[in-house]
């Protein structure tokens, strides 16, 4: 992918051709720096785990100490996931995919993906998945 200069302030918008260079490098810009917080977020977990001591003489104290740890594992793995998702993303942006709905092709609208960057359903397909998870799961 050439290099396209954005300015700052730079708004993906309804006005400019779907997904054009531009747009392109806003979200891709967008998804790595998101990318990087969850690595930077993780490292410190990481070294917090590593260097916690967790000699607790007080039963109490240890069982709280262990909720807290797997409460931020459980929070890393979802991370962790996240990071695979916009791996994905990114992988479409380089395949001319990224913005278009796996369902039905249509673009993906640009609030939609500004607010959810990793998003693989338009609106109206991810509701209508939404609505056939909850039939499924109310049999």
């Amino acid at each position: 992918m050439a290099k396209v200069t954005i300015e700052d302030g730079y708004r993906p918008s309804e006005d400019e051709p779907f997904m054009n260079e531009r747009q392109r490098e806003y979200f891709r810009r967008k998804l790595l720096t998101w990318k990087n917080e969850i690595l930077r977020e993780a490292q410190g977990t990481l070294t917090a785990l590593q260097s916690e001591n967790e000699n607790h003489p007080d039963l109490a104290d240890r069982a709280s100490s262990e909720t807290d740890r797997a409460i931020e594992l459980r929070a890393r793995d979802r991370q962790r996931k996240l990071t695979s998702k916009i791996d994905a993303a990114l992988s479409r942006l380089e395949d001319g995919s990224y913005g278009f709905c796996e369902e039905t092709g249509e673009p993906i609208s640009l609030k939609r993906l500004d607010a959810r960057p990793i998003a693989t359903l338009s609106l109206e397909a991810q509701e209508r998945h939404e609505r056939r998870e909850r039939v499924y799961r109310d049999d």
